[in-house]
């Protein structure tokens, strides 16, 4: 079995190699410049972990498929940054901002082209299972982008509905990405389902971490300004459920600063940040976070496969769930 930081390198590799040298150049460049501005690549990764769970041998017929899982997400938040007007994205420069929203969004649907591209490379008798499974799990992801879109003009939403639209966002894709590794694995059927709830659970505690991060992590080594998501309102598990658990007091101030546009974001950041103390959500967030992990921890317990042929992936998720960045 290879470790997380072999499979790592294979897929920097992998990517770097991509040929994007076509022409138009306006069109690939900013693909090339997506791609390789880094990120942690979860989502690859939880592809070949999967897979290598239940084979040993590594080819380019999962791992350029899991290089497209990437390449789909790199395609989202290309768009993301475009409809949420973002100028830095893991310590860079978004596409949008170096290039404009029209190059934007054009380029983002030629990556969204690609990444199908790539994902064809399986092999012939997984190809029409993986297709329609990604097929399924990219209209979702879709829908969560407009469910984020929705909620961003109400006031209020409730828990479940923040989960939702975080399970259809972030969740799907690294469950669809741990299922498919498990599918070209010749996984049996039962074990493929495990590894599906393992990735949806462990997206949702990875998003929740995420705005917890967002509220209070280090913009140095978060690769995102923090407090974004404070300055712009959007709709957190943090603030749903501030606005959940205020009282009268704390729900007229949590409003205030909601509606202010008078005040500097570093004011209300920090005010946003003093109510969120006094409500404890940030407390709510972490024990939530945790309830999901564990709910993924039993999942893949559940895989009929020695621990030993766990372990890379438990230690994994460990390490994306304890992350600062």
């Amino acid at each position: 079995m290879y470790t997380t930081e072999a499979l790592q390198e294979w897929i920097e590799k992998a990517i770097k190699t991509l040929d994007l040298s076509q022409e138009p150049r306006a069109l690939y460049e900013p693909v090339t410049y997506m791609m390789s501005i880094g990120g942690k690549r979860i989502r690859p990764l939880l592809c070949l972990l999967s897979y290598n769970m239940f084979n040993d041998h590594i080819s380019t017929d999962i791992l350029l498929p899991a290089v497209g899982v990437e390449i789909f997400h790199g395609f989202t938040l290309v768009h993301d940054d475009v409809m949420d007007n973002a100028a830095v994205r893991r310590g860079h420069d978004t596409v949008y901002k170096k290039w404009g929203a029209n190059v934007a969004m054009l380029s983002g649907d030629v990556m969204c082209i690609m990444a199908y591209r790539y994902l064809c490379e399986i092999d012939d008798r997984h190809r029409r299972d993986v297709l329609k499974l990604f097929g399924t799990i990219a209209t979702q992801v879709c829908e969560g982008q407009q469910f984020d879109m929705d909620y961003e003009h109400l006031s209020v939403i409730e828990e479940s509905e923040y989960l939702k639209m975080i399970e259809l966002k972030t969740a799907v894709l690294l469950a669809a990405a741990a299922k498919i590794g498990a599918i070209a694995g010749g996984a049996a059927a039962q074990d493929v389902e495990h590894l599906y709830h393992f990735g949806r659970c462990l997206g949702m505690a990875f998003q929740i971490q995420d705005d917890l991060l967002d509220a209070y992590g280090n913009s140095d080594t978060f690769g995102k300004t923090i407090g974004g998501d404070i300055v712009t309102n959007k709709k957190t598990f943090l603030l749903v459920n501030a606005l959940k658990t205020a009282n009268n007091t704390q729900r007229q101030e949590l409003e205030y600063w909601l509606s202010d546009k008078n005040h500097s974001p570093e004011e209300k950041i920090a005010r946003m940040l003093d109510i969120y103390e006094k409500t404890n959500v940030r407390e709510t967030a972490m024990r939530t976070i945790n309830s999901y992990f564990e709910q993924a921890a039993k999942e893949l317990s559940a895989v009929t496969l020695a621990d030993e042929r766990k372990e890379e992936l438990r230690n994994f998720a460990h390490q994306l769930i304890n992350r600062e960045k």
